[in-house]
């Protein structure tokens, strides 16, 4: 359990304007700010931020509260993440001495285990195997060192089980590891779905990894170029866009995001300062994640690849902008 002093300075350091603001792009109103409800699909500002109460309040749908509220409204938080998540913006540690990695809710246990991946990815990276290969072809590609810890850039080892090994060891539970799409079954066999592949993680608004693209880096034939987390219960492909925790507050400072197709393009877009680009990879652009973008900006420039898969995406995003 987190103690109740570690919670209430957790709450008197937190402003409720900079938590919002990291998600909604407000302007000022008088004593209080508004903006679009992020619950809602509408055209008039109804939600509205009191500095002075520490609240919230949308009047579209009835929902209100401090901070803790509203991340577990906006990002479907629990409790427990929402504490966590203010202790890493504000400063106050949070001791999760006796937090046990397999804990009761299933959200919060695949979001450790994500993230105990995620880590483990990034140090294969200096392993001889991971400079060899990985570290080689990213130097090749040109991807700076700052891009590769902004991104959280890794790698999976060329071994079947490497990962599932890995946490198993660390007491983590087979059948939530399966949950979080990280290894594959067949005939009662468990192993690896990702193997000898760069690893992009995909973060969520408050930048959690919630899910993996996997790049290939070697010549294997009959095999994907990418291949991408499955849809899980943190996971839904439409309802995300690659880079947008890294960007969205160069969106709003700009009012205007860039849409690009894939990952490197993200990456590479940022190495030479434009920080205001998302990518919808690994599935079609879908009007929920033009409603996530609108959280930011009412703006948003296409820059798809210019064959006629491109034109014709960039014509279907296009369309839905005007919705």
């Amino acid at each position: 359990m987190i103690e109740e002093s570690v919670i209430q300075e957790i709450k008197d350091r937190s402003d409720i304007v900079e938590v919002v603001g990291d998600f909604v792009s407000l302007k000022k109103s008088g004593s209080n700010y508004k903006a679009l409800s992020p619950f809602t699909d509408e055209k008039t500002p109804s939600f509205f931020v009191s500095p002075s109460k520490q609240i919230f309040k949308c009047f579209s749908t009835g929902k209100g509260g401090d901070s803790i509220e509203f991340l577990r409204e906006v990002e479907s938080m629990t409790y427990v993440e929402a504490i966590k998540f203010l202790g890493e913006k504000y400063g106050v540690e949070v001791d999760e001495s006796e937090q046990d990695y397999n804990v009761n809710n299933e959200k919060e246990s695949l979001l450790i285990i994500l993230n105990k991946s995620k880590d483990f990815y990034k140090d294969n990276l200096n392993s001889e195997e991971g400079k060899s290969i990985a570290l080689s072809y990213l130097e090749h590609r040109e991807v700076s060192e700052d891009m590769i810890e902004k991104f959280e850039i890794g790698y999976s080892l060329d071994k079947w089980d490497s990962l599932l090994q890995y946490l198993s060891k660390n007491q983590f539970n087979k059948d939530q590891i399966l949950k979080a799409g990280l290894i594959l079954e067949n005939n009662d066999k468990k192993y690896d779905r990702f193997r000898n592949r760069l690893m992009f993680p995909i973060h969520n608004i408050s930048g959690k990894v919630i899910a993996f693209g996997a790049r290939i880096i070697s010549e294997q034939k009959n095999q994907p170029k990418y291949v991408n987390s499955p849809e899980t219960p943190l996971y839904v492909k439409s309802n995300v866009l690659y880079g947008l925790y890294q960007s969205k507050n160069n969106i709003r400072k700009l009012d205007n995001c860039i849409l690009v197709e894939g990952y490197t393009d993200v990456i590479s877009l940022f190495q030479i300062g434009v920080e205001n680009v998302v990518s919808s990879s690994g599935t079609s652009l879908t009007i929920n994640q033009i409603k996530l973008i609108s959280r930011y900006t009412k703006n948003i420039t296409i820059l798809f690849d210019g064959d006629k898969a491109g034109i014709d995406a960039s014509l279907r995003a296009v369309s839905y902008t005007h919705l």
